[in-house]
């Protein structure tokens, strides 16, 4: 009985290490992407009038801090976002991508036109609380987009990759707060 007990706790205290804790989701400390093993980099909530709107946290293979050498490197890495508000709708999503993915690029878009569209098609089929996307690259698949665990689309191409985590790393990002937490 001692022993299930200190093998219940020391299971207990590697899950407690194993996650970490933001705008009220745990988010994992690891993603796996084929043969990589992605770290958390930084982790924080997009907050808007005083409201967490979602969680996100971003996954890298080496330690970076530099916003326009993780927006600009080919290779692995992630992005899940946690949706943890009801008033997240899927136009409300749709409208900010866009708007994001246009200060990502200084309004320069149409090379990666379908590509943004294809992005956007996974919130349209409805956005609710708890949702979770993932937003996986890897330089042999490109973008992988997940809604709740499932497949969604694989996006090909760097200079998508990079308009896409520039959203939140770029000079003019959605949310500059989230930023810096994402770079800690």
């Amino acid at each position: 009985m001692k022993n299930l007990l200190t093998i219940l706790l020391l299971l207990s205290s590697f899950y407690s290490f194993s996650q970490t804790r933001v705008g009220g989701v745990e988010l994992p400390d690891q993603m796996i992407v084929k043969e990589h093993q992605l770290q958390l980099k930084g982790a924080g909530a997009r907050v808007k009038l005083w409201m967490n709107m979602y969680a996100m946290g971003l996954y890298l293979t080496q330690d970076m801090t530099d916003a326009e050498k993780i927006i600009s490197t080919d290779e692995s890495m992630g992005i899940r976002l946690e949706i943890t508000s009801g008033l997240i709708t899927s136009e409300k999503m749709e409208q900010a991508t866009r708007e994001g993915f246009k200060n990502a690029t200084n309004g320069e878009m149409e090379n990666i036109k379908q590509e943004i569209n294809d992005f956007i098609s996974v919130f349209l089929g409805g956005i609710e609380k708890e949702d979770v996307f993932e937003f996986i690259y890897s330089p042999s698949d490109g973008t992988l987009v997940y809604k709740n665990g499932k497949l969604k689309h694989s996006i090909r191409g760097l200079q998508f990759k990079q308009a896409l985590f520039g959203i939140w790393l770029c000079n003019k990002p959605a949310d500059k707060n989230l930023k810096e937490k994402l770079l800690q």
